[in-house]
């Protein structure tokens, strides 16, 4: 016999509207923590109800459903049960597209835990026909990624969406980088607008009153350098230009002579002089482990000593005293400062302290 919370899931799927809505409002306290098991009873029927009910109008009865199902994705078989759901994904991939929709911020944030799932790389073949409609004119793709990309640039301070700035996609898109598929799309120019999408993410990581937008738009930035043959390419052909982008939040107050500052590029050069940090070590951190992932080839290594990228982190070196940056900007010195005289192919791996792990 079904205890009394076993029965408030069952209502999910009540023929009556309003007891269905007045069970789903009572449900979203309980979809965090050890009671999310709730959700589980009836072999997980609550699941089916709630991906059902996420798409009635309504933004009360969406905000909820949605509310509790980027709860249960903490949960691996109800996250399954969702992103397995092939319709389901793509209708919730090009909700978040829709400039009408009153919810897409909190869509995104239910897409970006659905993207700790394998099985989240299927987005990778959505199409729609709906950019075809009036309220789709900002798409020129009807590729799923290409309208995520659309949304996260032009949607940003909500500029498209009245009611979403698309902050979270920033967060997907780093889950999604951590896969091959994902890190060949960030680094490869897409034939609908000729634009290597990773270079649309660059402008962000200066973006200081969007703290969850830096955060995500840096991981993507690491993740995406994990492929090392695309390392020269992004950050010597113009139209990527990479490199000052990883730069910039690692730049500081800290003076440099005429000569570094000469060779340092040129976004870089005749800063102001109150010219701050990223202010979270975290986010800086990530910009260190980029620059690390970069020093993996040699010719790019020796790309950042023309660059002054050494002078820069000795810099910053000085102006922070928190154990993991003067870690990582340790690891860095040795590698730009070290003598490149003996096989290149033998140091790259010859030591696994310079290999870093993939964490978001």
């Amino acid at each position: 016999m079904p205890t009394e919370l076993e029965e408030l899931v069952e209502f999910l799927h009540s023929d009556n509207a309003q007891v269905k809505q007045i069970a789903l409002e009572h449900c979203v306290q309980f979809s965090s923590g050890p009671q999310q098991q709730l959700f589980a009873y009836d072999n997980y029927t609550a699941i089916k109800d709630l991906k059902a009910l996420i798409q009635v109008n309504g933004r009360t009865t969406a905000t909820q459903a949605a509310t509790i199902m980027a709860n249960l994705c903490e949960d691996t078989v109800m996250r399954d049960l969702m992103v397995d759901d092939e319709e389901f994904l793509k209708w919730l991939v090009f909700e978040v597209c829709n400039p009408l929709n009153k919810v897409a911020d909190l869509m995104c944030i239910l897409l970006t835990n659905l993207a700790k799932s394998d099985s989240i790389t299927k987005v990778f073949g959505f199409e729609t026909e709906q950019i075809k409609n009036d309220d789709f004119r900002v798409f020129r793709s009807n590729k799923a990624m290409d309208c995520l990309m659309d949304c996260f640039v032009k949607g940003a301070d909500k500029t498209m969406n009245k009611w979403a700035n698309y902050d979270y996609l920033s967060y997907f898109f780093a889950d999604i980088s951590r896969f091959a598929q994902g890190r060949a799309y960030f680094v490869t120019e897409q034939a609908y607008d000729e634009v290597v999408p990773i270079s649309k993410l660059l402008v962000f990581t200066e973006k200081y009153d969007a703290k969850i937008r830096r955060e995500g738009v840096a991981s993507t930035i690491k993740n995406s350098l994990f492929d090392t043959s695309a390392h020269m390419t992004l950050i010597t052909d113009e139209k990527i230009n990479l490199l000052p982008y990883i730069l910039l939040p690692l730049a500081g107050p800290g003076e440099l002579d005429d000569e570094d500052m000469f060779n340092l590029p040129d976004e870089l050069q005749l800063l102001p002089e109150d010219k701050k940090c990223e202010p979270v070590h975290e986010i800086l951190c990530v910009h260190l482990e980029s620059l690390l992932l970069l020093c993996n080839t040699r010719p790019v290594r020796e790309y950042l000593r023309e660059k002054s990228v050494y002078p820069l982190i000795k810099e910053l070196h000085k102006a922070f005293d928190v154990e993991l940056i003067c870690e990582l900007c340790d690891r860095l010195v040795q590698l730009l400062m070290r003598d490149e005289g003996f096989d290149d192919e033998a140091t790259e791996d010859s030591d696994e302290d310079d290999q870093i792990v993939e964490v978001l």
